[in-house]
């Protein structure tokens, strides 16, 4: 009886001149608000946080294995990577990739201009599907832990501001003990974005890094190794360093294990205070709901009190007269949850599939907003939103009770 009574009453309001007509349209719009604002809050947080988690990974993946003291040097030292290690962190359960990299800092000079960077040389194992989601001209090297190239990969970032271009011969200069040159040419360019790495890193063979340096064939600068599972990271990272923290390789030197998020804290850090201005905004956005359905429904109970008295006259209890006013409180609810759902899923695949919403690069290491869907947290606040505005309507439909047939029948 109940939901046929909320029915008719929601039937009634929806073609009604009363005033509680805007009052359930100005509810309707509060919860479509609210959710419209959650849904777009939570697709832009989740897409923020993955895209600038790719591309920290990236650039030092997951987990980075290097030199204990190179913490407290400007130039990167040794470790081997000798054969049975990196077997042994192949063989772990839930490492996805292992590769070798060696890092020499240099400075490009041209006629107009010169440029600090560090060059990263990478071998055969090295996996470069990260640069070439990001290439922007030319080709991506064949890089090589054998032989020496010449060939290397530059960021826009640096092309920019040396006027380079694919193609073009460019010399370096490198100081240990006594000034080096090397000529390279370029073989391509790559832009993510993420500016502080951008104008940092050339990429180009490990071999000629490593003589650069002076190192054996075994030695470089750290071991990157990529997981199956954000999640795992600081699950691996202890029980890898529980292995390799401070012991010694052949030649003498320690080990030191990393995370990513031990080599980009603030980054990281950024991205937590992230999560918190979403919560706030969740917090919000239901309270906006919640309050203009509270309104909403006390307009409703209060227009309907000669209804009320009439029904209580004919028999009805409280608490079933409660259940009839928190159903139609339900229809309105949902109504609003539909057009919410509409309006903030419609915006979010406007933004994933047109970016029109453009960011600055130097800032937000993104350019343009990022839009993820997450769908358990999307049917998660859905659920939220619908449960939590019905339970805050329990207290004020308590009004029904107070609510005497006698004078509810003369009540105008």
């Amino acid at each position: 009886m109940e939901s046929f009574i909320a029915r008719r009453l929601y039937k009634n309001e929806q073609g009604s001149r009363r005033v509680s007509r805007p009052a359930v349209l100005i509810a309707q719009a509060g919860v479509a608000l609210g959710l419209a604002v959650m849904l777009l809050t939570i697709a832009v947080s989740f897409g923020f946080k993955h895209e600038v988690r790719e591309k920290a990974v990236g650039f030092s993946a997951h987990l980075h294995i290097s030199n204990y003291e190179s913490a407290q040097e400007y130039e990167a030292l040794p470790v081997a990577a000798d054969t049975s290690l990196l077997h042994t962190l192949r063989s772990m359960r839930g490492v996805e990739h292992v590769q070798r990299y060696a890092t020499k800092p240099g400075v490009f000079r041209t006629e107009d201009s010169f440029m600090g960077y560090v060059l990263k040389g990478v071998g055969e194992d090295y996996d470069l599907s990260f640069y070439a989601q990001y290439l922007r001209e030319g080709v991506l090297p064949q890089f090589s832990d054998s032989i020496a190239s010449g060939n290397v990969l530059i960021s826009r970032v640096i092309a920019d501001k040396l006027q380079l271009s694919v193609g073009d011969r460019i010399d370096s200069y490198f100081l240990q003990g006594t000034m080096r040159a090397r000529r390279y040419t370029i073989a391509g360019i790559y832009e993510t974005g993420f500016s502080d790495y951008d104008r940092l890193f050339v990429i180009t063979d490990l071999k000629a890094v490593q003589a650069l340096n002076r190192w054996e064939s075994d030695q470089v600068a750290g071991i990157e190794v990529q997981l199956s599972d954000f999640s795992k990271v600081e699950d691996m990272s202890w029980e890898l360093s529980t292995i390799l923290d401070r012991t010694e390789d052949k030649y003498g030197e320690e080990y030191l294990v990393q995370s990513v998020t031990d080599v980009n804290p603030g980054l990281f850090a950024w991205l937590d205070v992230l999560d918190m201005n979403v919560w706030l905004i969740l917090a919000l956005m239901i309270g906006v709901a919640a309050f203009t359905m509270i309104s909403g429904l006390l307009i409703l109970i209060i227009e309907r009190t000669q209804f009320i008295g009439i029904l209580k006259a004919l028999g009805a209890s409280d608490a079933s007269v409660r259940k009839a006013f928190l159903y139609l409180a339900m229809l309105i609810i949902g109504k609003g949850m539909l057009w919410g759902n509409i309006v903030g899923l419609g915006l979010c695949a406007i933004q994933k599939f047109t970016h029109v919403i453009p960011l600055d690069p130097a800032n937000y290491y993104l350019d343009c907003v990022p839009i993820e869907f997450n769908w358990i947290f999307i049917i998660a606040v859905n659920v939220a939103m619908f449960v939590l505005s019905v339970l805050v309507l329990i207290v004020p439909s308590h009004l029904i009770s107070r609510i005497y047939p006698t004078k509810a029948m003369r009540f105008e």
